[in-house]
């Protein structure tokens, strides 16, 4: 059984970006391991996070709320970006605008899937319940 969320583009483009910034984060300095390094890493997995968590059995209100929790996240790794540019821990300035522009396309993804829920819309799992019980 697959989750509705496993199937969103957003959620796979999220995924493709955590791959991304683990690749970035690794290249910096091992001073930065227990600030930056891994404040990029957590705010990369947030947005999957938020993601998944908003996709299952919420309101449309909910929903949007952590979807604009996963844009938060996204913006955050960009504020990371722009302080490995500024401390020069990576001077490749291809690959921190690759980073950057694939920080953009998932941002505007998240924002158009907000947009695209309706008011009186359900954009959740259909007859799915989940037993905790069993857990």
């Amino acid at each position: 059984m697959s989750f509705k969320f496993e199937k969103l583009e957003v959620y796979q483009l999220a995924l493709d970006y955590i791959d991304t910034i683990y690749g970035l984060a690794s290249q910096l300095p091992k001073s930065e391991e227990y600030n930056l390094t891994s404040q990029i890493t957590r705010a990369a997995t947030s947005v999957a996070l938020n993601i998944a968590e908003g996709s299952t059995g919420q309101s449309d209100a909910e929903q949007n709320r952590f979807l604009g929790m996963a844009v938060r996240s996204v913006l955050e790794t960009v504020a990371c970006l722009h302080i490995i540019r500024r401390r020069k821990f990576i001077t490749d300035v291809a690959v921190l605008d690759n980073v950057e522009e694939n920080a953009r396309i998932l941002a505007s993804k998240l924002h158009a899937f907000r947009n695209a829920i309706k008011p009186n819309r359900q954009l959740r799992e259909s007859g799915v319940s989940y037993d905790t019980e069993e857990i």
